[in-house]
């Protein structure tokens, strides 16, 4: 115990002399937050720009979408980036990113990790891909990996269906940005494989074929794909993102299409086709049939549509797929000069009435049915000083949602963005995803006024509140009730130096003891970080992380250290972490083998330490291998149910083979 807090402290106390983390992944860390850490959709999110990294975009061939992919651009910066390839035509260098007003250094900086400048001249980009430079000159890319946990569940004893190892394998074949075709098989530990209902392998299955900028066809998708459609109040099963987010992209909407690579459920299955009509307009339509896991009635309807995706034990295996749903709409939009206007349209059919159980208040206004309509228009207008963005939706039943947003440019070095919205409590719609204090596109009006300073080139100062009013019951709230949140950011940053510090203040209630009033629940969370990025392959970052909430404390302090020397990269990281109780717990983010996503939470008192170490042997084969273990201090087992396991101390070992060819 005492030769474990030694080395910690020394490991500390060098390592923020020593950048860890890629700008992308420090941009994540710096604008997530404590609900985000385990969102389904950071996770989405971290597998889009990992895939955007490994294949960038031609900046002289990217459309608008392709941009909007981005969540760290806003539509000022978008436009901005347009405006100036049609006004000056093919960029050379993308030092000429420098020459757009709009983008400031850090935007300059993430944006070189997803862009690159094809050689060839326009003609022969302008026409389409041959069948045969495709096959010739296409690159192909398989990649295995696998989690190997050196401890067992009660689970793994008795109650799950497979092994307890997790594992998953991509291929993907790219040919610039213009094709990419792949197939994702992915295993969760416990589930059964080549087994029960998985006779034909993996558990779950994606593929998909992508065609990209061939004349006026600017995507079409054949398999599994996701589909964003203005501020996401009829559809958005892609990426969304947080609060501290929205002072980056400043509330833009975004209309996506892309093929769906990761291991994550939820997407769509069918075809999908993004047309330029010409003069402006913009045309998108899809179809979908896809299954959906679902807890039933005793009647056979379907009492909730479930997103967990886990199949370990029998009780989850029943519920694979119980349901199946068709899914077709579609948008179309037009844009010039900074103005936007679209028509966006969803029509599902469940082949299964969903029948949830309203007799609980807080349940009585959830989506039921067999059949669901929604329509939305939305619109917005982008300047180089102002933009404006807003969408306002209807259900079948005339039910309404609505969320505008103002972003101004009050000068060079101050900006801010007023966002308003209002979701009846009675609007449904099942593939929503917009901005939301509660979590859903249900229940919630409020405003949220964020601000931006940066009064020097090296200091950047971001502030928000949000207020949110909830007019019908929740989960643990049994009457009308509203949440207040606010944060403060300031990040410097200057040569190899990043520094940031952040401040929550949160206010939610919930219901007292006796059900009959509400109480406030005050959340405070603190951060303060510093990253180095060094000269000859060293980096690291020192984190401490604070939180008090309901009378309990809880604190973490962690660090990380980086070396790369040609073709070998190693890096590993530590942290301690003390919490009176669940209320406090803490999150920690850290880096992980290509397309996995590694965010933790950890509450109670122990340690935890982990090193990677990656080696690239020639041009074609990276090996990636990854041991981390959390030892509790004030428990002798650890988990609940079938995550129960005997012990206080837990290691995993994560290991990846990708073979370019």
């Amino acid at each position: 115990m005492k030769t474990r807090i030694v080395c910690l402290w020394l490991w500390l106390a060098t390592g923020v002399m020593a950048q860890e983390q890629r700008p992308w992944e420090q941009y994540l860390n710096e604008v997530m937050t404590a609900e985000d850490a385990g969102s389904a959709t950071w996770e989405e999110t971290y597998e889009l720009l990992c895939e955007l990294e490994q294949h960038p975009m031609d900046i002289n061939r990217v459309t608008r979408e392709q941009l909007e992919e981005l969540p760290f651009l806003s539509a000022q910066q978008v436009e901005g980036i347009m405006e100036y390839l049609w006004r000056y035509g093919r960029m050379e260098s993308l030092g000429e990113l420098a020459m757009i007003r709009e983008l400031d250094y850090s935007q300059r900086r993430l944006l070189t990790y997803f862009i690159y400048i094809d050689e060839k001249d326009d003609d022969e980009r302008q026409k389409p891909p041959s069948i045969k430079d495709v096959a010739q000159y296409g690159h192909h890319e398989l990649m295995a990996t696998g989690r190997v946990p050196f401890y067992e569940r009660k689970g793994d004893k008795e109650g799950y269906l497979g092994p307890k190892y997790r594992h998953w394998l991509r291929y993907q074949f790219s040919y610039g940005d213009q094709v990419k075709a792949g197939l994702v098989g992915a295993q969760d530990a416990g589930e059964p494989f080549l087994a029960h209902e998985n006779r034909w392998g993996y558990d779950y299955y994606s593929m998909y074929l992508q065609l990209r900028n061939m004349g006026r066809l600017e995507s079409l998708v054949v398999g599994n794909y996701r589909v964003s459609m203005g501020m996401g109040l009829v559809m958005n099963n892609s990426f969304s993102l947080g609060k501290l987010a929205m002072l980056q992209n400043l509330g833009r909407s975004a209309y996506t299409l892309r093929a769906h690579s990761s291991r994550s459920a939820g997407s769509l299955r069918g075809l999908a086709a993004t047309v330029d009509v010409g003069r402006g307009l913009k045309l998108t339509a899809f179809a979908s049939y896809s299954p959906a896991d679902a807890t039933l009635n005793k009647d056979g309807t379907a009492a909730t549509i479930l997103d967990t995706d886990y199949h370990r034990t029998e009780t989850e295996m029943a519920k694979k797929h119980n349901l199946h749903a068709l899914k077709t709409g579609g948008s179309l939009r037009y844009q010039n000069h900074g103005l936007r206007l679209g028509i966006n349209t969803l029509y599902t059919h469940l082949d299964r009435e969903l029948k949830p159980n309203t007799s609980i208040l807080y349940r009585r206004h959830y989506p039921q049915g067999t059949d669901f309509l929604n329509l939305s228009l939305d619109y917005g207008y982008a300047s180089p000083r102002v933009a404006l963005s807003g969408e306002t939706a209807t259900d079948r039943k005339g039910h309404l949602a609505t969320i505008n947003s103002a972003s101004l440019r009050l000068s060079d070095i101050v900006s801010m963005v007023v966002l308003q919205r209002f979701y009846s409590y009675a609007y449904n719609a099942l593939d929503a995803q917009s901005y939301s204090d509660g979590g859903k596109v249900q229940n919630e009006s409020g405003v949220y006024l964020g601000l931006t300073w940066q009064p020097a080139a090296a200091l950047r100062l971001s502030a928000y509140t949000d207020y949110a009013y909830f007019a019908w019951a929740k989960y643990q709230v049994s009457q009308s009730s509203y949440s207040w949140d606010n944060m403060l950011q300031a990040v410097w940053q200057k040569r190899s130096w990043t520094i940031n510090g952040r401040y929550r203040l949160r206010l939610k209630q919930k219901d007292s003891e006796d059900k009959q009033t509400l109480t406030n629940r005050w959340e405070h969370r603190a951060r303060l970080g510093a990253d180095y990025a060094g000269a000859r392959g060293f980096g690291g970052c020192l984190q401490m992380d604070g939180c008090r909430m309901q009378g309990e404390w809880g604190a973490m302090v962690s660090s990380s250290l980086l070396f790369t020397k040609k073709w070998l990269r190693l890096n590993g990281g530590v942290g301690y972490f003390h919490t009176d109780g669940y209320d406090s717990r803490l999150y920690l983010y850290e880096s992980g083998p290509l397309y996995t996503y590694s965010m933790a939470q950890f509450y109670g008192d122990g340690i935890r330490y982990w090193l990677m170490a990656r080696a690239t042997i020639g041009k074609k084969l990276m090996l990636t291998a990854k041991a981390g273990v959390t030892d509790y201090f004030d428990r002798s087992s650890t988990g609940s149910g079938y995550q129960e396991v005997e012990g206080s101390s837990l290691t995993d070992l994560d290991l990846q083979v990708r073979w370019k060819f």
